[in-house]
């Protein structure tokens, strides 16, 4: 266990790399479904995947689209010009023994992510579109392995940063600051559970200004993995040097039962792939009226949505809460433009409240769509009196498991909230009669007596009094 002591004498240097699938149709280069999550293994395949003698690649138009968008999502422009390049390896889920990327002249260079726990945004170096590999299978007990050439050809967006973190936890907001970017630019589906979105994370540590020798831990797939990798490179590569041992730059991979990196392999540098131009593929030239229609089709981004929800009264936490489903955080935009603050801040916290326990991770899968119509009715029922803001919640939460209609909710549950003066009279004379010293309280000036009788007469009321005239009516025939 290193102390803090001892890690306060090194700097901590961290730079990731993300791999992000992007949400098109079909492949990079082939008319082949992009979709291969309940396919077969080798049925959505081409003479191009299969890196056949002759095959020529055709660009999809989708894939810039989306490339362009997340420029502006990280606060840049895209490149008028950029150009596809060869990355030469071997492996065997890569038939052509090269991979389609960017490496000289990418489609986005420059842009940043601001992150809260630093005071400067976190810079990107560059983000290139290419194609992904196949996937490889080791069979436990088996002394052989199996290819499955269906993710070949996927198309990713790689998004490098600069070094510009120092701890484990800026890596982790970093991350979720970038799935918020991916998911409201609607690039990618983003699922991480299925490795829409899988994070490398390189980590130096040094005692002087120089950079420390760095690792890189690969295919991470979580917020809160990255956080565990960074953090046990970080301890690593402190107790190795403390004991006057070197780091050895190499790609390491997480084991998640042992909560531990593991090393895999030397890492490899630019110079090892033998970059050169792809000669099948002619440059990306980007007009300015096809960059602008694109810019002009962005949803708004969660930076500008923190400034409008705090601005109505929500905590940062709640703030975040609702940012990280990009539906209910549109739809609440959408409410306070054409409802006003007091509605979209009331179902604001109505989904906050809903969530506030669940992973952000997983949450918006098991959600059920609700219609916009039906929450801003059930608003106006509260508004109105016509349901208590405790029955409303009720309502809710019916609303969140598919219902539709609000009234009727409330109708079926007997949550309708009474307001009809002549019985609600009665009710509060009952309670003032049964609750003498109370009343002579409230005579007296005692500003919490009236409380009492107020919760006496919900609760002879089962809760569907309106509160409001309760009190008023206990005001009148005590005075």
């Amino acid at each position: 266990m290193i102390s803090e002591s001892v890690r306060k004498k090194y700097k901590t240097t961290i730079g990731i790399e993300c791999h992000v699938q992007l949400k098109t149709a079909t492949k990079l280069f082939s008319a082949v479904s992009n979709d291969a999550r309940k396919a077969s293994p080798n049925t959505l395949i081409s003479h191009i995947c299969l890196g056949m003698p002759g095959a020529l690649p055709v660009l999809n138009q989708k894939a810039v689209d989306l490339a362009v968008k997340m420029a502006f999502a990280l606060n840049t422009k895209p490149e008028p010009y950029s150009i596809f390049e060869r990355k030469h390896y071997f492996y065997p889920d890569l038939p052509k023994g090269y991979q389609i990327s960017q490496l000289s002249q990418p489609i986005i260079k420059g842009g940043h992510i601001t992150i809260s726990s630093s005071s400067k945004p976190i810079q990107i170096n560059r983000v290139q579109i290419e194609e992904d590999a196949g996937k490889n299978t080791h069979p436990a007990g088996k002394d052989y392995s199996l290819v499955d050439l269906n993710r070949a050809g996927t198309p990713l967006l790689e998004i490098v940063s600069e070094a510009d973190m120092h701890s484990a936890e800026q890596a982790k907001q970093y991350v979720r600051e970038l799935y918020l970017l991916v998911k409201y630019a609607d690039i990618s589906d983003a699922d991480l559970y299925h490795g829409n979105m899988r994070f490398d994370v390189n980590v130096s540590v040094s005692q002087n200004l120089k950079l420390g020798i760095r690792t890189e831990t690969k295919n991470l797939n979580s917020f809160k993995t990255v956080e565990k990798a960074a953090q046990y490179e970080i301890d690593r590569q402190i107790e190795q040097l403390e004991k006057g041992q070197k780091i050895v730059q190499e790609t390491r991979g997480w084991d998640e039962a042992k909560q531990k990196t593991l090393s895999q392999r030397g890492k490899e540098e630019a110079h090892d792939y033998r970059y050169m131009p792809e000669p099948d593929l002619p440059p990306i030239e980007l007009n300015v009226k096809y960059v602008e229609d694109i810019k002009k089709s962005m949803l708004m981004m969660p930076s500008e949505l923190r400034v409008k929800f705090e601005n109505i009264g929500l905590n940062k936490s709640a703030v975040e809460t609702l940012i990280a489903i990009p539906s209910n955080a549109l739809l609440i935009n959408d409410i306070m433009s054409r409802f006003g603050k007091t509605h979209a801040k009331r179902i604001a916290n109505w989904f906050v409240n809903s969530l506030d326990t669940e992973s952000e991770e997983t949450i918006e899968a098991s959600l059920k769509p609700i219609d916009p119509a039906s929450t801003i009715q059930l608003s106006k029922m509260v508004e109105t009196s016509e349901v208590s803001s405790t029955a409303a919640k009720q309502i809710w939460s019916y609303l969140l498991k598919g219902g539709d209609d609000p009234l009727k909710i409330a109708k079926e549950q007997n949550l309708i909230q009474v307001s009809d003066e002549t019985e609600i009279s009665k009710l509060v004379e009952k309670v003032i009669k049964e609750n003498y010293q109370a009343a002579q309280d409230v005579k007296n000036g005692l500003a919490k007596a009236i409380g009492f009788l107020v919760g006496q007469v919900m609760k002879q009321s089962h809760g569907k009094a309106n509160p409001q005239i309760v009190q008023d009516m206990i005001r009148q025939k005590l005075n």
